[in-house]
Protein backbone atom coordinates (compact mmCIF):
# COMPACT_ATOMS: atom_id res chain seq x y z
CA UNK A 1 0.00 0.00 0.00
CA UNK A 2 0.83 3.62 -0.68
CA UNK A 3 1.17 6.04 2.48
CA UNK A 4 -0.02 9.47 2.15
CA UNK A 5 4.11 10.33 2.75
CA UNK A 6 4.75 8.89 -0.38
CA UNK A 7 2.03 10.11 -2.23
CA UNK A 8 3.45 13.98 -1.42
CA UNK A 9 6.72 12.79 -2.45
CA UNK A 10 5.46 11.30 -5.70
CA UNK A 11 3.23 14.78 -6.39
CA UNK A 12 6.50 16.52 -5.46
CA UNK A 13 8.85 14.97 -8.16
CA UNK A 14 5.84 15.65 -10.35
CA UNK A 15 5.63 19.33 -9.88
CA UNK A 16 9.55 19.20 -10.28
CA UNK A 17 9.57 17.93 -13.69
CA UNK A 18 6.82 20.16 -14.75
CA UNK A 19 8.35 23.40 -13.19
CA UNK A 20 11.49 22.38 -15.23
CA UNK A 21 11.37 23.91 -18.68
CA UNK A 22 14.38 22.82 -20.26
CA UNK A 23 13.43 19.01 -19.06
CA UNK A 24 9.61 19.45 -19.41
CA UNK A 25 10.09 20.62 -22.79
CA UNK A 26 12.94 17.74 -23.80
CA UNK A 27 9.86 15.21 -22.63
CA UNK A 28 7.24 16.85 -24.35
CA UNK A 29 9.15 17.67 -28.05
CA UNK A 30 10.29 13.89 -28.78
CA UNK A 31 6.68 12.56 -27.89
CA UNK A 32 5.61 15.40 -30.18
CA UNK A 33 7.89 14.89 -33.28
CA UNK A 34 7.61 10.83 -32.87
CA UNK A 35 3.43 11.17 -32.53
CA UNK A 36 2.54 13.94 -35.04
CA UNK A 37 5.40 14.81 -37.64
CA UNK A 38 6.50 11.41 -38.16
CA UNK A 39 2.44 10.02 -39.00
CA UNK A 40 1.94 13.51 -41.22
CA UNK A 41 5.28 13.01 -43.38
CA UNK A 42 4.28 9.48 -43.90
CA UNK A 43 1.02 10.37 -44.93
CA UNK A 44 2.49 13.49 -47.35
CA UNK A 45 4.15 10.59 -48.36
CA UNK A 46 1.50 8.74 -49.68
CA UNK A 47 -0.27 11.61 -51.41
CA UNK A 48 2.47 12.81 -53.51
CA UNK A 49 3.97 9.00 -54.94
CA UNK A 50 2.48 7.55 -57.82
CA UNK A 51 -1.35 6.42 -57.45
CA UNK A 52 -0.74 3.01 -60.01
CA UNK A 53 -0.44 0.20 -57.37
CA UNK A 54 2.39 -1.14 -59.36
CA UNK A 55 4.47 2.30 -59.02
CA UNK A 56 3.09 2.61 -55.68
CA UNK A 57 4.03 -0.50 -54.08
CA UNK A 58 7.51 -0.97 -55.39
CA UNK A 59 8.81 1.38 -52.76
CA UNK A 60 7.08 -0.39 -50.31
CA UNK A 61 7.35 -4.10 -51.96
CA UNK A 62 9.23 -5.87 -49.02
CA UNK A 63 6.72 -4.85 -46.24
CA UNK A 64 3.70 -5.25 -48.19
CA UNK A 65 4.81 -8.98 -49.00
CA UNK A 66 5.02 -9.45 -44.89
CA UNK A 67 0.91 -8.70 -44.74
CA UNK A 68 -1.53 -11.79 -44.49
CA UNK A 69 -3.42 -11.84 -48.20
CA UNK A 70 -6.55 -10.15 -46.82
CA UNK A 71 -4.95 -6.98 -46.17
CA UNK A 72 -3.07 -6.48 -49.36
CA UNK A 73 -6.51 -5.59 -51.21
CA UNK A 74 -8.05 -2.10 -51.80
CA UNK A 75 -6.87 1.43 -52.32
CA UNK A 76 -2.97 1.24 -52.54
CA UNK A 77 -2.20 4.44 -50.54
CA UNK A 78 -5.13 3.13 -47.93
CA UNK A 79 -2.96 -0.49 -47.77
CA UNK A 80 0.32 1.85 -47.07
CA UNK A 81 -1.31 3.80 -44.35
CA UNK A 82 -2.59 0.89 -42.60
CA UNK A 83 0.39 -0.52 -43.03
CA UNK A 84 2.39 2.25 -41.16
CA UNK A 85 0.00 3.20 -38.48
CA UNK A 86 -0.98 -0.93 -37.22
CA UNK A 87 2.31 -2.31 -37.69
CA UNK A 88 5.30 0.37 -38.02
CA UNK A 89 4.06 2.82 -35.79
CA UNK A 90 3.92 0.49 -33.04
CA UNK A 91 7.41 -0.11 -32.82
CA UNK A 92 8.85 3.34 -33.10
CA UNK A 93 5.83 4.63 -30.29
CA UNK A 94 7.83 2.50 -27.90
CA UNK A 95 10.56 5.12 -27.79
CA UNK A 96 8.41 7.46 -26.14
CA UNK A 97 8.02 5.93 -22.82
CA UNK A 98 11.59 5.21 -22.69
CA UNK A 99 12.56 8.60 -23.88
CA UNK A 100 9.89 9.91 -21.20
CA UNK A 101 10.85 7.76 -18.23
CA UNK A 102 14.70 8.36 -18.88
CA UNK A 103 14.20 12.50 -18.36
CA UNK A 104 11.95 11.68 -15.47
CA UNK A 105 14.10 9.03 -13.84
CA UNK A 106 17.85 10.37 -14.32
CA UNK A 107 16.28 12.72 -11.70
CA UNK A 108 15.25 11.08 -9.03
CA UNK A 109 18.01 10.86 -7.02
CA UNK A 110 20.42 12.87 -8.95
CA UNK A 111 18.53 15.95 -9.06
CA UNK A 112 18.18 15.71 -4.98
CA UNK A 113 22.05 15.87 -4.43
CA UNK A 114 22.22 18.75 -7.05
CA UNK A 115 19.30 20.75 -4.91
CA UNK A 116 20.99 19.55 -1.84
CA UNK A 117 17.89 18.10 -0.69
CA UNK A 118 18.96 14.82 -0.44
CA UNK A 119 19.57 14.70 3.08
CA UNK A 120 16.57 16.36 4.40
CA UNK A 121 14.16 13.98 2.06
CA UNK A 122 15.98 11.03 3.56
CA UNK A 123 15.44 12.75 7.32
CA UNK A 124 11.53 12.18 6.38
CA UNK A 125 9.50 9.42 8.39
CA UNK A 126 9.73 7.11 5.06
CA UNK A 127 12.05 3.57 4.63
CA UNK A 128 14.95 3.61 1.91
CA UNK A 129 12.57 0.88 -0.05
CA UNK A 130 9.34 3.49 0.47
CA UNK A 131 11.15 6.38 -0.96
CA UNK A 132 12.82 4.38 -3.96
CA UNK A 133 9.63 2.72 -4.44
CA UNK A 134 7.77 6.68 -4.62
CA UNK A 135 10.72 7.50 -7.07
CA UNK A 136 9.67 4.65 -9.08
CA UNK A 137 6.23 5.21 -9.09
CA UNK A 138 6.26 9.14 -10.14
CA UNK A 139 8.85 8.58 -12.83
CA UNK A 140 5.83 5.84 -14.38
CA UNK A 141 2.92 7.70 -13.57
CA UNK A 142 4.45 10.76 -15.96
CA UNK A 143 5.83 8.19 -18.59
CA UNK A 144 2.39 6.80 -18.84
CA UNK A 145 0.47 10.54 -19.17
CA UNK A 146 2.73 10.93 -22.11
CA UNK A 147 2.23 7.76 -23.65
CA UNK A 148 -1.02 8.19 -23.51
CA UNK A 149 -1.38 11.71 -24.61
CA UNK A 150 1.24 11.09 -27.50
CA UNK A 151 -1.27 7.65 -28.86
CA UNK A 152 -4.45 9.89 -28.36
CA UNK A 153 -3.13 12.88 -30.41
CA UNK A 154 -1.56 10.79 -33.01
CA UNK A 155 -4.90 8.76 -33.58
CA UNK A 156 -6.45 12.19 -33.60
CA UNK A 157 -3.99 13.68 -36.30
CA UNK A 158 -3.79 10.48 -38.44
CA UNK A 159 -7.54 10.42 -38.97
CA UNK A 160 -8.28 13.90 -39.07
CA UNK A 161 -5.49 13.69 -41.93
CA UNK A 162 -6.83 10.70 -44.22
CA UNK A 163 -10.66 11.94 -43.62
CA UNK A 164 -9.13 15.33 -45.31
CA UNK A 165 -7.07 13.65 -48.23
CA UNK A 166 -8.00 10.37 -48.60
CA UNK A 167 -11.78 10.50 -47.64
CA UNK A 168 -11.64 7.42 -45.28
CA UNK A 169 -10.23 6.38 -42.36
CA UNK A 170 -8.18 3.76 -40.38
CA UNK A 171 -8.89 2.48 -37.07
CA UNK A 172 -6.06 1.34 -35.07
CA UNK A 173 -6.01 -2.65 -34.67
CA UNK A 174 -6.06 -4.66 -31.25
CA UNK A 175 -2.23 -4.27 -31.45
CA UNK A 176 -2.12 -0.90 -30.47
CA UNK A 177 -4.54 -1.63 -26.94
CA UNK A 178 -1.27 -4.84 -26.34
CA UNK A 179 1.33 -2.22 -26.84
CA UNK A 180 -0.60 0.52 -24.41
CA UNK A 181 -1.89 -1.76 -21.53
CA UNK A 182 1.57 -4.27 -21.66
CA UNK A 183 4.18 -3.25 -23.66
CA UNK A 184 4.62 -0.07 -23.50
CA UNK A 185 3.82 -0.01 -19.31
CA UNK A 186 6.07 -3.30 -18.90
CA UNK A 187 9.46 -1.49 -20.88
CA UNK A 188 8.63 1.93 -19.14
CA UNK A 189 9.30 0.28 -15.65
CA UNK A 190 11.87 -1.42 -16.98
CA UNK A 191 14.09 1.68 -18.04
CA UNK A 192 12.78 3.09 -14.96
CA UNK A 193 14.51 0.94 -12.32
CA UNK A 194 17.38 0.35 -14.27
CA UNK A 195 17.92 4.39 -14.53
CA UNK A 196 16.64 5.28 -10.96
CA UNK A 197 19.42 2.70 -9.44
CA UNK A 198 21.76 4.76 -11.86
CA UNK A 199 20.39 8.05 -10.78
CA UNK A 200 21.70 6.87 -6.83
CA UNK A 201 25.58 6.19 -7.85
CA UNK A 202 25.80 9.49 -11.02
CA UNK A 203 26.86 12.81 -9.91
CA UNK A 204 25.01 14.45 -12.92
CA UNK A 205 21.94 13.61 -14.85
CA UNK A 206 23.89 13.70 -18.02
CA UNK A 207 25.66 10.41 -16.05
CA UNK A 208 22.48 9.25 -15.13
CA UNK A 209 20.69 9.25 -18.71
CA UNK A 210 23.44 7.16 -20.30
CA UNK A 211 21.17 3.92 -19.32
CA UNK A 212 18.50 4.76 -21.21
CA UNK A 213 20.44 5.15 -24.76
CA UNK A 214 20.97 1.34 -24.45
CA UNK A 215 17.51 1.04 -24.41
CA UNK A 216 16.37 2.56 -27.31
CA UNK A 217 18.96 0.74 -29.10
CA UNK A 218 16.98 -2.09 -29.26
CA UNK A 219 13.65 -0.39 -30.41
CA UNK A 220 15.87 1.15 -33.29
CA UNK A 221 17.46 -2.08 -34.46
CA UNK A 222 13.73 -3.37 -34.75
CA UNK A 223 12.09 -0.49 -36.52
CA UNK A 224 15.48 -0.62 -38.80
CA UNK A 225 14.28 -4.39 -39.23
CA UNK A 226 11.01 -3.76 -40.41
CA UNK A 227 11.82 -1.01 -43.08
CA UNK A 228 14.08 -3.12 -44.40
CA UNK A 229 11.58 -6.07 -44.33
CA UNK A 230 13.29 -8.25 -42.39
CA UNK A 231 10.53 -8.61 -39.95
CA UNK A 232 6.72 -6.86 -39.59
CA UNK A 233 5.28 -7.02 -36.10
CA UNK A 234 2.26 -7.55 -35.65
CA UNK A 235 -0.45 -8.27 -32.67
CA UNK A 236 1.30 -11.72 -31.55
CA UNK A 237 4.83 -10.48 -31.94
CA UNK A 238 3.68 -7.64 -29.84
CA UNK A 239 2.42 -9.70 -27.37
CA UNK A 240 4.95 -11.99 -26.80
CA UNK A 241 7.32 -9.42 -26.36
CA UNK A 242 4.72 -7.46 -24.39
CA UNK A 243 4.95 -10.85 -21.84
CA UNK A 244 9.15 -11.16 -21.63
CA UNK A 245 8.98 -7.46 -21.07
CA UNK A 246 6.40 -7.72 -18.07
CA UNK A 247 8.10 -10.81 -16.52
CA UNK A 248 11.75 -8.95 -16.84
CA UNK A 249 9.72 -5.82 -15.30
CA UNK A 250 8.60 -7.87 -12.34
CA UNK A 251 11.99 -9.78 -11.51
CA UNK A 252 13.66 -6.33 -11.63
CA UNK A 253 11.34 -4.94 -9.35
CA UNK A 254 11.81 -7.75 -7.12
CA UNK A 255 15.40 -7.05 -7.23
CA UNK A 256 16.25 -3.55 -7.61
CA UNK A 257 16.28 -2.67 -4.35
CA UNK A 258 18.78 -5.26 -2.94
CA UNK A 259 21.99 -3.14 -3.69
CA UNK A 260 20.30 -0.05 -2.79
CA UNK A 261 21.41 1.02 0.37
CA UNK A 262 22.56 4.49 2.42
CA UNK A 263 25.92 3.90 1.34
CA UNK A 264 25.32 3.86 -2.51
CA UNK A 265 23.33 7.69 -2.20
CA UNK A 266 26.28 9.21 -0.69
CA UNK A 267 28.72 7.79 -2.77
Amino acid sequence: MINPMQIALIKKDLRNITSNKRLFSVMLIVPLALAVVLPSMFILITIFVPKSVSDFQSDFQSLLDLLPQSAQTGDPGHMVMNLVLNNIMPVIFLMIPILTASVMASSSFVGEKEKRTLETLLYCPLSLKQIFNAKILASFIMSMMVSFISFITMILVVETAMQLTMGSMILPDIGWLIMMLLVSPAVSLIAIILIVRGSAKAQSMEESQQRGVFLILPVILLAVGQFTGIMLVNSWLLLGLGIICAVIALLAMKSSFRKFNYETLFK
